[in-house]
């Protein structure tokens, strides 16, 4: 798992933060390894970024990756074998930006799958995009 700087902060003062850190063996991150360090995690199949800031979203779609979790998305952005799946929660105001459209057609003409998540629906949709289809054993 590697969060957002804002998102461990709001982990780490609602006192949740070593909860999630127990769902996992591997370190939950949100800042970058330093040069020389052996990277924590395993390259994985699949992504999910939730919940997304609108400014988290825009940053993906230009590439700008100025934190850990930016980055390792920024990285997988377009590879064919990696889904990722963005799920924006912004307000109604944010997605009247006349740059918002342009943003998600970047990320989807790459293949990233975007679900907005509106704060009073469930997250299965986002949970649902995230399934990678695998091929049947003969």
């Amino acid at each position: 798992m590697t969060l957002t700087p804002t998102a461990e902060r709001w982990l780490k003062a609602s006192g949740e933060f070593d909860r999630v850190a127990a769902l996992t063996d591997l370190p939950v991150r949100s800042t970058s390894r330093l040069p020389g360090e052996p990277r924590p995690h395993p390259d994985p199949e699949a992504f999910l970024f939730a919940p997304a800031s609108a400014g988290s979203t825009a940053k993906l779609a230009l590439g700008l990756a100025d934190n850990q979790a930016l980055t390792a998305l920024c990285e997988v952005v377009g590879d064919p074998t990696v889904r990722v799946v963005v799920c924006p929660q912004l307000s109604e105001q944010q997605a009247r930006h006349p740059a918002w459209p342009r943003h998600l057609e970047t990320l989807a003409s790459v293949g990233v799958i975007v679900r907005r998540i509106m704060p009073d629906q469930p997250w299965t949709g986002a949970l649902d995009a995230l399934h990678v289809p695998t091929t049947p054993e003969p």
